[in-house]
């Protein structure tokens, strides 16, 4: 998985509003640079042979450079994200690029940000709630992307999607994650997952540590994070460090940027 990633771009990255605590608008991103971050991205996603496909982005979406919310996939199946009103004129856009590439699209009835808050590993799903997604949405997730669902509930809107406070690592083999940002019902169930669990300081995790994209060879993740990028590369995994210093002014990091289009299909199907 992660082979197969639909990225926008940041040509209109911008902070018009403030929906989680490290947007301010009076610190704007510069947006040349934040330019050249997001392609330094997907150089890198290519470099790795991952596919991309592309979105364009829209003057009144300042946000959309930030894909993953968009939705969350499985096979030829997608699930719209319920965003906060703010980033609401981002879906239409998203729900006709999944539409006219052949994805069977679902709406989310209540409150969900896609892909942010479902992080596919194998046939689990970690499902965060808590900030900006509906427990509700955990049922409707197991019904129509046939995941065994993880709830897992982050503790602050520091942690507002489950991608900064959880990282799949190796599907069934290894996760990533940050123990302060969860509950002690939450951390139980990782636990007893029976995988492999890196511990993330919460100073990393905060600087979007564990907002990384890993297809098992390759991990692509925001510099910053000395003591996680050397656990990953002790494990054999190569790893590609990048800066995300004007993206992190709206809040995301490197898997934020890109939605996975190759999650598998049930065992199987």
């Amino acid at each position: 998985m992660n082979k197969a990633l639909l990225v926008s771009d940041a040509a209109y990255f911008r902070v018009d509003y403030e929906i989680n605590p490290y947007m301010h608008t009076e610190v704007q991103p510069d947006n040349a640079a934040a330019v050249v971050e997001h392609l330094n991205i997907v150089v890198a996603h290519r470099a790795a042979g991952r596919r991309i496909e592309y979105v364009p982005s829209a003057p009144e979406c300042p946000d959309m450079v930030f894909t993953a919310n968009a939705a969350v996939v499985r096979g030829d199946r997608a699930v719209l994200g319920a965003p906060p009103p703010e980033r609401k004129a981002e879906m239409p856009y998203f729900q006709d690029w999944l539409i006219n590439h052949d994805f069977d699209v679902v709406d989310a009835p209540y409150a969900f940000s896609g892909q942010g808050d479902a992080l596919a590993c194998g046939d689990l799903l970690l499902a965060g709630y808590g900030q900006r997604t509906d427990r509700r949405m955990h049922a409707v997730l197991a019904r129509e992307l046939s995941y065994e669902v993880v709830p897992l509930q982050t503790v602050s809107p520091r942690w507002y999607d489950l991608d900064l406070a959880v990282a799949v690592v190796e599907p069934g083999r290894a996760l990533a994650y940050c123990p302060e940002a969860l509950d002690e019902p939450s951390r139980r169930r990782l636990r007893g997952l029976g995988m492999d669990l890196i511990e993330v300081s919460v100073e990393e995790a905060s600087r979007f540590a564990l907002n990384l994209i890993s297809d098992g060879v390759t991990v692509t993740m925001t510099k910053g994070a000395s003591r996680l990028a050397a656990a990953l590369r002790t494990r054999g995994l190569r790893v590609v460090e990048l800066d995300t210093t004007e993206l992190a002014k709206g809040g995301g990091g490197v898997r934020c940027t890109a939605l996975t289009l190759d999650n598998p299909l049930p065992s199987g199907w």
